[in-house]
């Protein structure tokens, strides 16, 4: 938690000119909890396997 009150600030801009959620901002930081870490790589990996089967 005491990363996330470091980042605030950085947090804030990236929701704002990005126009994307606070996990979202986080993820982009690389301060997001290891659980939706691993959810974020599974969802990618989903993706891209979509991706490359319709190819």
């Amino acid at each position: 938690m005491a990363e996330t009150h470091n980042y605030q600030m950085a947090i804030d801009l990236l929701c704002c000119h990005l126009d994307i959620s606070e996990e979202e901002a986080k993820q982009q930081l690389g301060i997001c909890p290891q659980q939706q870490m691993q959810k974020h790589v599974a969802e990618t990996h989903k993706s891209l396997m979509t991706a490359n089967q319709e190819s």
